[in-house]
């Protein structure tokens, strides 16, 4: 059973990764983007939309993967947590599919912080130290990073508001 103290702390981690609280939260960062610029790459910069939206995708994927079971399968980095370049477009069917694959990660790690079982303090018996806690501070802190670089990226295409 988790104290009021962990309960508190965990609601404010889910606010944390949802909301945001002083930035712009991913959904916001995402919302009303014109379809033709989620493969546009600007100049300067290594990546698009698209790739930070999968790459966002799969990294969270992978946290909570490596969070909710010592059956976890590593990935490469930096490979497989970076989509490759695409050259024309993104189906709108492939854009909501993987917004809605982040958007169920983000519960089932919501999920994981909840449940009484779980001590958010105590490192998994897998791993090297890492516990519930500290996953959930990467995630806020990884995904507030790449939704900031959406924002830029909206920004030099002019579609920012």
């Amino acid at each position: 059973m988790k104290t009021d103290q962990e309960k508190k702390l965990v609601s404010e981690l889910i606010v944390l990764i949802e909301k945001g609280n002083a930035h712009v939260t991913f959904d916001e960062a995402i919302a009303e983007l014109p379809a033709n610029q989620r493969t546009v790459v600007p100049e300067n910069l290594p990546y698009s939309i698209w790739q930070l939206v999968e790459h966002l995708r799969i990294s969270q994927k992978d946290i909570v993967d490596f969070s909710a079971s010592d059956r976890f399968e590593a990935l490469v980095w930096p490979d497989d947590y970076w989509p490759k370049k695409v050259e024309d477009h993104v189906s709108d069917e492939t854009w909501e599919t993987s917004l809605e694959q982040i958007r169920d990660d983000r519960k089932r790690f919501f999920d994981l912080l909840r449940d009484d079982k779980n001590d958010i303090f105590k490192a998994f018996q897998w791993g090297d130290g890492q516990s519930l806690l500290r996953e959930a501070l990467l995630i806020a802190d990884h995904n507030s990073y790449h939704t900031a670089e959406i924002v830029v990226v909206r920004r030099l295409l002019k579609s920012w508001r």
